[in-house]
């Protein structure tokens, strides 16, 4: 198929919105990529999610801007952006059934600009990954929750922006069995095993929302050393 734009930006929905399947009917759709953490020549291929959705959040915590010497004069917004990090850890650990795989992680903190003024602003930014719709909603009312707790505890104001990038990458059985069996006859059936999903994320997920399908692993070597996925060692 030839998508643009896989990270981040989903374009496999924006194919499919684009007529894509009904352009180009078929009736199954595969998907192969190579990762690390595998032998080279050998696959991974599994019923069932085989990666996460992927969710984006961004919160702004808004407080009154002040003289670092004087903080009693002002509304600390990065006091409160501490205290938001760590309790968004919550999330994960005491909201959702344990048995639920889920992440939530805070990748950006934004605010100030020099040594000596607290800032009025500041921004966290981060990404959820979840399997289960039940899951995703909870993640993103409790985010809510939290951010306007502990806005309303500081005396903050907050705005939150969420959004849903990406849906869960799911396998179909048949088309999963196919695969399987093609990967068996090319490499042997010793080298064909069912690893375990990745809380990563893929917007092949769109296709196979639309039609049945299998997203396959090729293994291509050792992860060691910091050889993964998006690392510059890769």
């Amino acid at each position: 198929i030839f998508q643009p734009a896989e990270e981040n930006e989903g374009g496999g929905r924006v194919m499919i919105e684009d007529g894509l399947f009904d352009k180009f009917p078929v009736e199954a759709v595969y998907g192969l990529h190579n990762i690390p953490g595998i032998p080279a020549g050998e696959m991974s291929v599994r019923t069932g999610p085989v990666m996460a959705a992927f969710d984006i959040f961004e919160i702004v915590l808004t407080g009154r801007g002040a003289h670092a010497a004087t903080p009693h004069l002002g509304i600390d917004p990065v006091v409160a952006a501490a205290t938001l990090v760590t309790q968004l850890q919550t999330v994960a650990s005491r909201t959702i059934d344990p048995m639920q795989s889920c992440v939530v992680t805070v990748t950006q903190i934004h605010g100030g600009s020099t040594w000596n003024v607290i800032p009025e602003e500041v921004t966290l930014r981060g990404t959820a990954r979840w399997f289960r719709d039940h899951v995703g909603d909870t993640i993103e009312a409790t985010i809510k929750r939290i951010a306007d707790g502990v806005a309303a505890a500081s005396g903050c104001t907050v705005a939150m922006r969420y959004e849903r990038r990406y849906p869960p990458t799911v396998n179909e059985e048949t088309e999963t069995g196919v695969c399987a069996g093609v990967a068996r006859d090319v490499i042997g059936a010793d080298k064909v095993s069912a690893r375990a999903p990745m809380m990563g994320a893929e917007d092949f997920a769109f296709m196979l929302q639309k039609k049945p399908g299998c997203y396959a692993w090729l293994g291509n070597g050792p992860s060691d050393n910091g050889r993964l996925l998006h690392n510059p060692r890769y």
